[in-house]
């Protein structure tokens, strides 16, 4: 795996005649737990819908592994994508599914495992981030948080190379998030995974956080980069400050 499994250069993205973002450049480096973060309607979900091939941008260009995703045709994005996964928020699990089914879903469409094997997997994806014993309930006899690791069980099914989170602690009491903050890293330094988190958690940001970018609403682009304590410490910007304390005391903030 490269030391920089994805490289966003110049990327503007638009919904018609609306530009959301323009000039979004940065790298994800291996290994890394990367953060996009930023105030509601800056962008941050618009980049990842670019990331994750559900946005065309209307400039620049994304690569994975120095490859263009964005030039690629289509069978070939979808061969890039396998290479990731991602968990949507709040899991998106199947109600009518169990957890097990769940997380076999991308093996019974992607693979040529037989069933056997495609269970095999899905209980090891799921005893490897707490939930054996649940391969068989349903989403609803479950937490939000047991959830939240299934989703994320599911999004390891194919094996990725990166991870995308889409503000994973949402919707968590804070030991939930706590926890799934650990289990991230735990699966980072574990198995290798490169993970790219979008959040506006601060407690989670500033626990799991390797580097990342701040996306300014007013101006569409990315105004801070680095490590979010680094960014705190440094930056001039009003608003990555106001962001990053919430207006509190910054001798508060670890």
């Amino acid at each position: 795996m490269p030391d920089t499994p994805l490289s966003v250069r110049d990327l503007a993205a638009s919904y018609g005649a609306l530009e959301v973002l323009h000039d979004v450049s940065f790298e994800v480096r291996r290994r890394d737990v990367f953060v996009i973060i930023g105030g509601s309607g800056s962008g941050k979900s618009t980049l990842l819908d670019c990331l994750i091939g559900l946005l065309h941008p209307t400039r620049g260009e994304i690569l994975y592994g120095g490859e263009s995703f964005t030039e690629a045709p289509v069978a070939r994005r979808r061969a890039i994508l396998r290479r990731c996964g991602v968990l949507f928020q709040f899991g998106a699990l199947f109600s009518g599914l169990t957890l097990a089914e769940n997380v076999a879903l991308p093996l019974e469409e992607l693979t040529r495992l037989d069933r056997r094997e495609i269970r095999r997997i899905a209980e090891l994806k799921l005893a490897l981030v707490g939930l054996s014993g649940f391969e068989d309930f349903y989403p609803s006899a479950i937490s939000g948080g047991m959830r939240k690791r299934c989703g994320i069980a599911r999004a390891m099914a194919l094996d990725p190379d990166i991870l995308f989170l889409d503000e994973p602690s949402s919707g968590l009491d804070p030991i939930g998030a706590r926890r799934l903050d650990e289990l991230i890293l735990e699966l980072r330094n574990s198995l290798d995974t490169t993970f790219v988190v979008v959040s506006h958690d601060l407690d989670s940001i500033f626990a799991i956080a390797d580097d990342g970018v701040f996306l300014s609403s007013d101006e569409r682009t990315v105004t801070a980069w680095g490590d979010p304590r680094r960014m705190l410490e440094q930056t001039r910007d009003p608003r990555v400050r106001e962001f990053l304390t919430r207006g509190e005391s910054t001798e508060a903030r670890p």
